[in-house]
């Protein structure tokens, strides 16, 4: 019979006046003895398997987890600095060819600003020599050109007298104009 079943019964009886009072089983007192023996029985029996095999084992495991983790954190603290070592050292190995970088392209820059110095000075000697060069044949040319100026001038002088019919003054005319010639250069 079920538990509900009797408490049902049980408070059938109880309201209809039933014969015989019947109480539930484990509120009997004549059952108290012996509920007291398989209370005692059953958990006495429950401690001592839990406190032989199962919290041993328990406890075991959670030790060797703590150990574990206890392991585990050092390892990562180890490792965590070897990576700030080496975080370090590279830092100083970057700061270092950086610093080599920077030398490198000072000396190329000089190196470069002394070869368009030289090339400038160079450049500036060539011209000047050209320079130099191109005065002269400037002067030439003058010289030249001045003095085919005085022979044209004659020349013209001679054909405007020519023209003028006055042919016995040519020869006053080449003094004229290298008197001419005198007073302006």
């Amino acid at each position: 019979m079920s538990l509900l079943y009797l408490l049902a019964e049980t408070a059938h009886g109880a309201e209809h006046g039933a014969g015989g009072e019947r109480v539930f089983p484990a509120f009997d007192a004549t059952y108290f003895p012996s509920q007291l023996f398989w209370l005692f029985i059953t958990f006495g029996s429950l401690y001592l398997i839990l406190s032989r095999f199962v919290l041993p084992r328990m406890s075991a495991n959670l030790e060797n987890r703590s150990k574990t983790i206890v392991d585990d954190l050092d390892a990562a603290a180890r490792l965590n600095d070897q990576a700030e070592d080496a975080r370090r050292a590279l830092e100083v190995s970057l700061a270092k060819a950086r610093a080599g970088a920077r030398e490198t392209v000072a000396k190329a820059e000089a190196e470069v600003a002394e070869e368009i110095a030289a090339e400038t000075r160079k450049a500036d000697a060539a011209l000047e020599k050209k320079l130099a060069a191109a005065e002269a044949q400037i002067a030439d040319v003058r010289a030249e050109a001045l003095s085919n100026v005085a022979t044209v001038a004659t020349d013209a002088t001679k054909a405007i007298i020519t023209k003028l019919g006055l042919p016995g003054v040519t020869g006053d005319a080449e003094a004229a104009v290298r008197k001419a010639m005198a007073g302006n250069g």
